[in-house]
């Protein structure tokens, strides 16, 4: 397979170029770069220094890649911006590369950033998520593996949301948000499971079921129940709940609250 440069486009040449990538008009190809076979970048794409951008990718107009932080502590260090396969950034996605020496800003393998939306310094971006237009990440916070984010919600710096959440359109993320849950509001509350997400990705009614007696122990209240993850510990639960538990012990954001009972926890 043969790489297709449009004459218009400007590519480096350290840049490192697999067969059967497609370079439409006027795009920027910095040093450093590395594209994986098959990706297709539509015009005006700039792909800035320090960035590899996996294999079967769709990069559409006026996205940017490899950014400088938006950091008030940037110093104009080496780092970098990592792109899985078969992801899709639709117009003017920007991903910005890490803060500090050799650090990182990661997008997972088959994630979907629409439009507008935009990745901070070391944020991370795990495989499967799905970023509706406008949604913004700061620096350091993270999204677990097939979590969806509704349009224009926004996360605080290191923050966290887990696995296979769904975060409603306009929410203000400032606590973790624990595995499999759906939040929505200003700030964020937590509303039930994600049921729906669940469901997709193969959860049976009984996983589904062990997941709402956690979350029912753990919240008997809007905040954390200590106790009761205590209890849960001690019985040395695998699988989905122990996921939970190690994502609430490895919280440093705190938690966030339970906002009553929603329609989509059964």
């Amino acid at each position: 397979m043969s790489v297709f440069v449009h004459p218009t486009s400007e590519v480096s040449r350290e840049a490192r170029i697999a067969p059967g990538v497609w370079i439409g008009p006027f795009c920027v190809i910095g040093s450093d770069v590395e594209i994986g076979e098959g990706t297709r970048l539509e015009g005006y794409a700039r792909i800035l220094e320090h960035v590899t951008l996996g294999k079967k990718c769709r990069v559409f107009e006026n996205v940017v890649l490899g950014g400088e932080p938006q950091d008030f502590a940037f110093k104009g260090e080496r780092s970098f911006v990592r792109i899985g396969d078969g992801v899709v950034l639709r117009e003017n996605v920007t991903v910005h590369r890490g803060s500090g020496e050799d650090t990182v800003t990661t997008v997972g393998d088959g994630t979907w950033m629409m439009v507008g939306s935009h990745a901070g310094h070391n944020s991370s971006i795990g495989k499967g998520c799905v970023l509706a237009n406008g949604v913004g990440l700061s620096g350091y916070s993270s999204v677990g593996d097939g979590s969806v984010l509704g349009g224009m919600s926004g996360l605080h710096q290191f923050t966290r949301v887990g696995s296979l959440c769904m975060v409603g359109a306009l929410t203000k993320v400032v606590k973790d948000v624990p595995p499999f849950t759906l939040v929505d509001g200003h700030p964020a509350r937590i509303y039930g499971l994600n049921v729906v997400g669940l469901r997709r990705r193969g959860f049976s009614q009984e996983d589904r079921l062990q997941v709402k007696r956690a979350y029912h122990e753990l919240f008997s209240s809007s905040s954390i129940d200590r106790e009761a993850l205590a209890r849960l510990e001690q019985d040395d639960p695998g699988g989905h709940v122990r996921e939970i538990l190690d994502f609430i012990r490895s919280s440093k954001r705190g938690l966030t609250s339970w906002g009553g009972k929603g329609d989509h926890d059964d």
